[in-house]
Formats: C-alpha cells, sequence, structure tokens
C-alpha cells in the first residue's frame, strides 16, 4: 500500500471513532480531489497528535505501576527560554518563556539531611518523550540513590501540535534541559549542585554533549551513547523524508544546503574544542541508527583538539543501536562500564559493584 493510500486508510479508521464533523462536512466533501486529500491530511495530523497524548498518559500511569515501590515519581512544570522565532512578535505573551514539563524520580528511603548527586537524564529522539522504555535504566539510578530528572524539552510528542512544533533540534531544546537542572537545584534542597551529571542516548546523547559544551560549569560528569555527533553527514546517509523533517518551517526551517553553517554549530563533532567536562563516549559499528562515522567524527575532532576523554568503540554487539540499552547480559555489563565511570565524579551513596548488584536493582 503506498503512502497515500495508508494516509486514507488511518483517516478513514479515524472517522470512525473520533468525531471530525466540526472539520469535515459533506459540502466540504464535494469539493475536488486536491481539496479532500488536503483536508484528509489534516485530519490525519490532528488524530496523531490526539492519540499520541493519550499514549502519553498511559506511559505515565505505567511509570507509577512500575516504578512507585521503589521511587518517588512526579511530573514537574517548568519554563525554559523563549521560542527562538516568534511568528507574531508583537502578540500578546510573545517571548514569554516555553513551559514544559519534566519527570522527576528520587528514590524512596533516602536520607534528605544529606545531600544527593543529580543524573540530568534527556530523552533520545526526534520529537520522542521519555518512555517508559527506559524503566530498567531509571531502576538501576534508583538503586544507587541518584536523583534523576528527566526533561520533556519543547519538540517533545504528547503534549499536542503546538508543543511539537517549536522544536529547536540542537538548539533551545539543550537550553531546556539545562533549565531542567537548574530547577532542582532551586527546588530541592538535598540535589548536591556540586555532584550533577547528565546521560543520554543518540539525540540524547547530542543533547548531553552540547549541554557540557555550553555550560561546563554546570557538570562535573557526561555520558554520551551512540550520540548523534555530525548533521552536515547524517543529512548524506539519510533518506529524504528524514532530511525534510529538519528543513520543515517550524524545524530548522533550511537544508543543510541552504545553511550548511547552521547545521555545523547544531553538531558536537564541530563544537568539540569546548569540551571541559569529563566524558565517556560509547558506539557500536553495527548501528543502525547513528552511523559509527559520526561518532568516529566526534571522536577524531576531541583528540585533535588534545581533549581527554573517554571512549569506546564496540564490534558488531547485537542489538545495533539499542546495544546497552537491553537487557541482555552484554548489555548489563556495559551499563556497569558506565555507572563505574559516573562513580568516579558523582560518587553515590550505594554503588553497583557486580552484574548481581545491577540484577538485583531490576527486582527491588
Amino acid at each position: 500500500m503506498n503512502e497515500i493510500g495508508k494516509l486514507l486508510l488511518s483517516t478513514a479508521i479515524a472517522f470512525t471513532f473520533i468525531t471530525c464533523s466540526d472539520s469535515m462536512n459533506a459540502q466540504e466533501m464535494n469539493g475536488d480531489l486536491q481539496d479532500q486529500l488536503e483536508l484528509l491530511k489534516k485530519n490525519h495530523v490532528y488524530l496523531r497528535h490526539r492519540l499520541d497524548r493519550i499514549e502519553k498518559a498511559i506511559d505515565d500511569l505505567i511509570w507509577f505501576e512500575k516504578l512507585g515501590e521503589i521511587a518517588y515519581v512526579d511530573k514537574v512544570y517548568m519554563t525554559g527560554p523563549p521560542l527562538r522565532h516568534e511568528k507574531n512578535p508583537t502578540a500578546q505573551g510573545a517571548g514569554n518563556p516555553v513551559k514544559f514539563w519534566s519527570y522527576v524520580f528520587i528514590p524512596k528511603g533516602i536520607d534528605t539531611n544529606r545531600n544527593h548527586p543529580l543524573i540530568v537524564f534527556p530523552h533520545g529522539g526526534v520529537h520522542s518523550s521519555f518512555t517508559t522504555y527506559y524503566t530498567h535504566i531509571v531502576r538501576e539510578l534508583m538503586a544507587q540513590h541518584y536523583i534523576v530528572v528527566a526533561p520533556e524539552y519543547r519538540g517533545s510528542t504528547g503534549y499536542g501540535r503546538s508543543f511539537y512544533e517549536k522544536i529547536d533540534y540542537g538548539g533551545l531544546e539543550v537550553e531546556d534541559v539545562n533549565s531542567s537542572r537548574d530547577f532542582m537545584i532551586d527546588n530541592y534542597e538535598f540535589v548536591d549542585e556540586k555532584r550533577v551529571g547528565i546521560i543520554g542516548w543518540s539525540h540524547g546523547g547530542l543533547i548531553a554533549l552540547l549541554n557540557i559544551f555550553d555550560h561546563p560549569d554546570d557538570y562535573q560528569v557526561a555520558f554520551a551513547g551512540v550520540p548523534v555527533s555530525d548533521l552536515i553527514a547524517r543529512m548524506g546517509y539519510k533518506t529524504q523524508s528524514y532530511r525534510d523533517l529538519y528543513s520543515a518551517e517550524y524545524h530548522i526551517g533550511k537544508t543543510a544546503y541552504e545553511d550548511v553553517e547552521e547545521y555545523r554549530r547544531r553538531s558536537p563533532a564541530w563544537n568539540a574544542h569546548k569540551l571541559q567536562t569529563p566524558l565517556l563516549i560509547h558506539t557500536n559499528t553495527n548501528d543502525e541508527d547513528v552511523n559509527v562515522l559520526e561518532v568516529e567524527h566526534l571522536i577524531k575532532s576531541l583528540k585533535a583538539e588534545g581533549k581527554e576523554f573517554e571512549y569506546e568503540i564496540y564490534q558488531d554487539v547485537p542489538g545495533g543501536h539499542s546495544f546497552d540499552r537491553m537487557d541482555t547480559r552484554k548489555a548489563k555489563e556495559i551499563r556497569l562500564k558506565i555507572y563505574k565511570f559516573l562513580d568516579r565524579y558523582l560518587d553515590p551513596p550505594k554503588k553497583l559493584k557486580s552484574i548481581r548488584d545491577l540484577e538485583e536493582a531490576a527486582y527491588r
């Protein structure tokens, strides 16, 4: 079935379950085919965002179900910088900070009279969100008595079309994530501002890197897993439909061909000279999403700048892009390496010293 066929089918199903009579009536359907297709596309977008909201609400309930016994799970509302570009800069509310949600996870039973290290954990994916895909990793962090904040920065899915189209890839979304770090320090007295780490995979790895590049004094350590590292190279090896995401009017708004410097500015590999923070990088040669050549470029750039950091290029580990986020023994062994690296700089109250410790964390 071609794309138009899929679109027509999904929209027809939507009409069965969602009341669209306000936006579509018999008179409109009597217009020419092009008008009908445009209307179908609009309703398809409307439905997609409505379903994303429902999926996000369900996932929020699952978070409480999966972690409620071991952690206080909250979702807090905060602000980041204003939009980079306002459609109407003189309109009421123009220039106001962007509001967004963040998940907060606090281990039960911790001594709040002591300061505890904070992990800032931006999710991966273009227009993705912090889902229960990360449950096992958050459980492992709770076992170590880390406080965790996971920001749903601008452009995340599940909060409607308007928020979705606020995306500023490699731009102000980075500042949203840093704002979540500041929020935790300002609002939780038992968070130690001198023991803050940031971790992320894929696009979350890009955000982690750009945060330590732009705010080196705010983080004591960082981990970047399979990080998107070079948007210019990425535009070269990805499909046209993927490139179209970035050149959309509400996104970067231009192709790499039209503004290569803008893509360079948003790429960690081209900002390697800024590194001051202890950093660990992991990548995998069979990654089906972030081609290893991107991360190799980042690694070579950091070396060329004389930066001290640690990295490992894994060879064809099963799981590809998700190789160290899975539930396999190999993935657990790799995550244990990550935690031991973080330990050096954050000194969590409880450390995972072995695979058995890590496995037990999953069942506490």
